[in-house]
């Protein structure tokens, strides 16, 4: 299969595909990729628990969790620090199948559109394919985290409900059948979608600026330690374009998963305009590490794993000539 985005032929070589553990593009390759979205997602949103709390809480309840600080201290002195991870084993479970789904189904969908288009249009289109890939990757993703997210919240947000995944999923299962699980699947993609579309695409671009105009090297002569900083950084510049896109969605989805029978129109209509955005600091604090943190781990993984990992997209020579020509 040949790369996607218009990138150099650099793992072509017969040298160079006898270090990597995979082919490109290959079965075993969007498998892996799938592995360090496993990764990437479950572990660093699970560490992230007790600012999530926090941040649900917040755009539940805004009168009694007035900031992060005073939400920390208000569920610290209730609950002590058990009230600070709760959800935390639907957080990890959830986050893992969806981490699987959007890296994963990401590397298929950018190889597979990159394919139809052809190695000169995709380039010209890079953007597109990067935001085309990952809203289809998120789709799937959030359908295998909608039931884990809806038990996380109801446990986080609504006292005396349920202490751990095992109680609330039976309970919530009970009382309102599977529907209960899929409630809020349509909040969950208007935040998840528009959150992951900007993640990818925000952070290939910004890969691509770092190592064009400010890296003084091409990216296969960096270091891998040069290569994973850069990583980092432009992730959490993804993620806090990231948490401002997402944001007024994911106060729907806190407080549909709070209020049974309520509706997402119900949900705006109650939290109001100055209520979509209550713990958005918190969520910027949140959603910025933790993107650049799973870029960081998934960007790892394929090193460990002896993953081909493409320089960013250059012109192809063929494109070059016939703009030259114009």
């Amino acid at each position: 299969m040949s790369e996607t985005i218009g990138q150099k032929k650099v793992l072509q070589s017969a040298t160079d595909q006898d270090n990597f553990s995979c082919e490109f593009g290959s079965g075993k390759y969007f498998a892996l990729c799938g592995l360090g979205g496993i990764l990437s997602c479950g572990t660093t949103h699970t560490a992230f628990t007790p600012l999530d709390v926090v941040k649900c809480r917040i755009q539940v309840d805004p009168t009694k969790y007035k900031n992060t600080f005073h939400g920390f201290r208000v569920t610290f002195q209730e609950e002590g620090m058990r009230g600070l991870v709760k959800g935390w084993s639907p957080t990890f479970i959830g986050y893992s199948m969806q981490g699987l789904f959007k890296f994963g189904l990401y590397e298929v969908f950018k190889s597979l559109y990159s394919d139809v288009l052809g190695e000169e249009t995709t380039y010209l289109w890079r953007t597109s394919v990067y935001l085309a890939a990952s809203a289809s990757a998120e789709f799937f993703a959030d359908i295998a985290l909608s039931p884990m997210e809806a038990c996380k919240v109801r446990i986080q947000t609504q006292p005396g409900f349920a202490n751990n995944l095992r109680e609330a999923f039976p309970k919530m299962k009970a009382q309102e059948g599977w529907a209960a699980f899929y409630k809020g699947i349509t909040p969950l993609w208007g935040r998840q979608i528009p959150y992951t579309m900007i993640k990818f695409a925000c952070f290939e671009r910004t890969i691509e600026a770092i190592y064009k105009h400010i890296v003084p090297k091409p990216k296969e002569e960096c270091s891998k330690g040069e290569q994973l900083i850069v990583t980092f950084i432009a992730g959490y510049i993804a993620g806090v374009f990231c948490a401002v896109a997402s944001h007024p969605s994911d106060s729907v989805v806190s407080m549909l998963n709070k209020d049974q029978g309520s509706t997402s129109m119900e949900a705006l209509k109650k939290l109001g305009f100055k209520g979509i955005w209550k713990g958005l600091s918190t969520r910027i604090l949140m959603i910025g590490s933790i993107t650049a943190l799973q870029w960081f781990v998934y960007d790892s993984v394929k090193v460990y794993l002896r993953m081909p990992r493409p320089p960013p997209p250059e012109m192809p020579e063929r494109l070059r000539l016939k703009l030259a020509q114009q």
